[in-house]
């Protein structure tokens, strides 16, 4: 696909989506940022394309927060890379962020899909 389609064609996501997504990706285990952004990509059928600009502050902000810890570590290619993992208040926000998220879903639904008299 080129670039300016995929640019074209990409899907802007509301404020605090990325975070949860992010903390979904580190339910399933610690992982660096790269892996995380191919995680939700790959999980999206690339859907979402989490650019660096957009990813590294989130994951900055997650930390400060409390949601995630990093440590560094090697990655499969002998690379140093910061590594995060889910807190307990991490999963805690997890929870209470997908039960907002499927308020909104299905909030969205009914305004796209009325029930018809």
């Amino acid at each position: 696909m080129a670039r300016r389609e995929r640019y074209q064609n990409r899907i802007e996501l509301l404020q605090g989506t990325l975070d949860m997504l992010v903390l979904r990706t580190l339910q399933w285990g610690p992982q660096h940022g790269h892996g995380i952004g191919t995680a939700i990509s790959s999980s999206s059928q690339d859907v979402l394309q989490i650019d660096h600009g957009s990813l590294y502050p989130a994951l900055h902000r997650l930390e400060r927060q409390g949601w995630i810890e990093a440590e560094w570590k090697l990655t499969e290619n002998k690379q140093r890379a910061k590594y995060y993992r889910l807190t307990r208040t991490g999963k805690k926000q997890l929870l209470a962020a997908e039960s907002k998220w499927n308020r909104l879903i299905e909030a969205i639904a009914r305004v796209m899909q009325p029930a018809k008299s």
